[in-house]
């Protein structure tokens, strides 16, 4: 079959290829089941257009997709088109009978263009399913054998004989099934009824539906098919005895359970709920008297029972199902109503005053109780009392009457409201009881003067406030009420007044005038509070009144002091070597805390890389020697600011005259007026030249003896000429005192210690100065720079002829650099 199929598309091809040349040439058709794996074999498009491989590359053979998924693609090097993503048939063309995945598969030079399509071929991948998991239906168990109920139906995404095919049901004794055929609908499956239901036997059946396909191989699937029977009404209610009797006392309240009444009913649903109420035989007076809840069957007492009128009645009640026509049932309660001490002592009370000002007298009369029981005499007698915490006692007196009286102290901050409850119960067999309660009301006296929560406060206001800003704000308490808790705030201290105010009412203090941190940094204010009692009573508080500083002032500089303008003129010798002390710059800042820190930064300077500054002390060094290249006049512009917010700044200029007739070695070596003499002069050539030769000789040596052992302090060459040896020990010394804030020029080379906290030392290589022929010998000067970033020490030494020593050490280290001239 697939030989009858590449000679059909051989045949379109050719045919195309006669007919015409840059159309759309005739179609190849593949067919291939769905769900293969992604690289699956469809065809060879090679072979079937009649391509070698080389021209599959050469004319750019691809696959241009109808869909913006590609489910296929080309391989180039062998023309085997393959599944390129997951086909699923189902999802592709749903229960339609034909699935075609059409493309084209595109040449050039020339262009042609050749439409491919690909025969989706179901496969069995689907098992037939239904819409729920479980099926219920509800069947009435009057209905009668051979009765047909529908069920829901299963769906199968496959097609032919891979669809659903037919239906089974598991055996069982009161259903079978019937499977349909329903055009368009397919098949359907129907349950039958075998045999009659009994709910009172089985109220539920569980049965199992199995739908199956015609795959292969086969595939099913089952839902749980759950039958409730519904409830005929062929039972009616019966109680447990047809005659109930019961005791009730006289004195029983209304709402009193008399008895449940329970009756039973073997159907279920409706046909079994069961409705209790009293029958046409009862009296109008019985129905005034008791009722029944037609729900729980219980019967309640709806009036008042009273012996001496009835001893005994009787209740007759039926009960009733909900089901279609229903049959009653009856039955009947006796009630013996049994005698009882039913009459409580009935109180009246008369109150004095509705109001007690608390500094009342102690036994004082506020109250009279009298007390009166209907009943005999024996049951009569009326004994009251009140509780013992309250401060109050009732005194007994004739017939049945009582005095209240304060028996304590009252106060009315305390308690400013007392609710007496007097208890009365009389002598019978059970004692009855009644309660009454009093109210008695605590009128205030000014007893309290206010106070505040503190002796002293403390109240904050940034500087450069607002008038009329509010401060701070009292809250004073007065446990009185009324007219004696009514407080008036005022200041005491008027010396004050000027600067602030206070609302009389609320307390709230505010200010009369902006408070300048700089000219007054806190005062007190003294504040009385009074109530509006009679007599009024007072008291007073202290609030501590700080005012908060803000940044308002820029750094002033004091040191140096500007010469001309705002510049500052300072020297420094040609020959002066790395970490020269040139000046200080001291800045003063009138705020306080943050605001009045202050760090020193250069701003601007001519060389970037020849000064440094301390961020703390705002002392300036030099970084490096100076150079022949760098300009006689260097401009250095320190600005100072401080760390308030935001930040105020001020600058100084320092203009640098770089002077060159003389090499400083210390401060206290310069001795301008001091001249030597031509034949020191000469002494000294001599004796400095025969001590750099004896000194060169002895590096040498030492060199070659590193060189050697290559152990100990370690000598490591950057260069041919240059090596760089370092030695680590505690030493401190040394002349000049560098600043830890030293910055680093960018073309320092940097070389990291070995001590623990990973100092860093950077250098740069020597340059030889020009000869300058001077009192003094002519010699090449090899200068180094070296920056140590924390160092506490550094001392920076220079010597003549080939080799220059540089020396810098902090508390912890010492590092030796030496260079050698080429």
């Amino acid at each position: 079959m697939r030989d009858n199929i590449n000679w059909l598309v051989k045949y379109q091809i050719f045919y195309c290829l006669i007919t015409s040349w840059n159309v759309v040439c005739g179609h190849i058709r593949y067919s291939v089941p769905e769900e293969l794996q992604i690289g699956a074999f469809v065809g060879n498009i090679a072979i079937d257009l009649g391509l070698n491989l080389k021209q599959l590359t050469a004319r750019r053979l691809r696959v241009a997709p109808s869909s913006r998924k590609q489910y296929v693609d080309v391989n180039l090097e062998n023309g085997i088109i393959f599944v390129n993503g997951r086909i699923d048939r189902e999802q592709l063309c749903g229960p339609s009978t034909e699935c075609v995945l059409s493309f084209n598969v595109v040449l050039e030079n020339p262009l042609v263009l050749h439409q491919v399509e690909v025969e989706i071929l179901d496969v069995n991948d689907n098992a037939p399913s239904f819409p729920k998991r479980q099926i219920r239906l509800e069947i009435s168990e009057s209905r009668a054998p051979g009765a047909r109920f529908h069920l829901e139906a299963a769906h199968d995404p496959d097609i032919g004989t891979n669809s659903l095919q037919t239906y089974k049901l598991l055996p069982n004794e009161y259903f079978i099934l019937d499977v349909q055929e329903r055009e368009r609908l397919g098949k359907l499956p129907v349950l039958v009824l075998l045999r009659a239901l009994d709910r009172e036997t089985i109220s539920t059946h569980q049965l199992s539906l199995v739908a199956e396909d015609g795959g292969v191989p086969v595939r099913s699937g089952t839902v749980q098919v759950t039958i409730r029977v519904n409830d005929a009404n062929d039972n009616s209610p019966v109680f447990s005895q047809s005659v109930y009797q019961v005791n009730m006392l006289e004195s029983a309240p209304i709402g009193t359970l008399i008895i449940t009444l329970n009756a039973t009913d073997l159907d279920d649903g409706p046909n079994a709920e069961i409705k209790y109420d009293l029958s046409s035989h009862n009296s109008a007076e019985i129905r005034a008297l008791v009722g029944v809840n037609s729900k729980s069957g219980e019967i309640i007492l709806k009036g008042q029972l009273d012996y001496e009128e009835r001893q005994s009645f009787v209740i007759n009640v039926h009960a009733i199902d909900s089901g279609h026509l229903p049959i009653p049932q009856y039955c009947d309660v006796l009630v013996d109503v049994i005698d009882v001490n039913d009459n409580a002592p009935d109180l009246l009370v008369t109150s004095m005053s509705n109001a007690v000002a608390e500094n009342t007298p102690v036994g004082t009369i506020i109250g009279l109780i009298s007390a009166e029981d209907k009943d005999s005499e024996r049951n009569g007698q009326v004994q009251c009392r009140i509780p013992n915490e309250l401060p109050f006692k009732l005194n007994s007196s004739i017939n049945n009457n009582w005095k209240l009286f304060i028996q304590h102290a009252l106060d009315r901050e305390t308690t400013s409201r007392y609710d007496i409850t007097v208890i009365c119960a009389d002598t019978g067999d059970a004692p009855l009881t009644s309660k009454k309660t009093i109210s008695v009301e605590v009128s205030d006296i000014n007893d309290n003067a206010p106070s505040f929560t503190q002796s002293v406060y403390t109240a904050n206001i940034m500087e450069n406030n607002d008038i009329g800003d509010s401060i701070f704000s009292l809250t004073a308490f007065d446990p009185d009420s009324g007219q004696n808790s009514l407080l008036n705030f005022t200041i005491l201290n008027s010396p004050v007044v000027s600067y602030v105010s206070i609302n009389p009412q609320s307390g709230v203090i505010f200010a009369r005038r902006s408070f300048d941190y700089e000219i007054l940094k806190n005062f007190q204010i003294q504040v009385q509070v009074q109530d509006s009692g009679v007599p009024a009573l007072s008291s007073n508080v202290t609030i501590d009144v700080v005012i908060l500083d803000q940044n308002d002032n820029a750094p002033v500089i004091v040191h140096p002091l500007p010469e001309y303008g705002s510049t500052v003129m300072e020297t420094i010798s040609r020959f002066a070597e790395p970490g020269y002390f040139l000046v200080k710059v001291s800045a003063t800042d009138a705020d306080a805390g943050l605001n009045a820190r202050l760090s020193y930064d250069i701003f601007q300077a001519t060389h970037r890389d020849l000064f440094t500054v301390s961020a703390g002390t705002g002392e300036v060094w030099s970084i490096r020697g100076i150079q022949s290249k760098d300009a006689s006049k260097q401009r250095l512009v320190i600005v100072v600011k401080d760390h308030g917010t935001p930040s105020l700044s001020a600058t100084v200029t320092i203009v640098i005259s770089v002077t060159g007739d003389e090499k400083i070695f210390s401060a206290t070596s310069l001795n301008k007026d001091r001249e030597i003499s031509p034949d020191v002069n000469l002494y000294l050539l001599m004796a400095l030249g025969t001590t750099s030769i004896i000194f060169l000789v002895i590096l040498i040596i030492l060199a070659i003896i590193v060189n050697k052992s290559r152990s100990g302090m370690g000598c490591q060459y950057y260069s041919l000429d240059t090596c760089c040896c370092l030695e680590t020990r505690n030493f401190l010394n040394g002349t000049q005192k560098a600043s830890r804030s030293l910055q680093v020029p960018r073309n320092y080379v940097e070389v990291f210690g070995g001590d623990p906290l990973s100092q860093s030392f950077r250098y740069e290589s020597c340059s030889t100065l020009h000869s300058v022929k001077r009192d003094y010998a002519t010699s090449h000067n090899c200068a180094q720079s070296v920056v140590m970033h924390n160092a506490e020490k550094s001392t920076i030494g220079k010597g003549n002829g080939e080799m220059v020593s540089l020396q810098a050490w902090n508390s912890n280290s010492k590092a030796i650099y030496c260079a050698k001239e080429k």
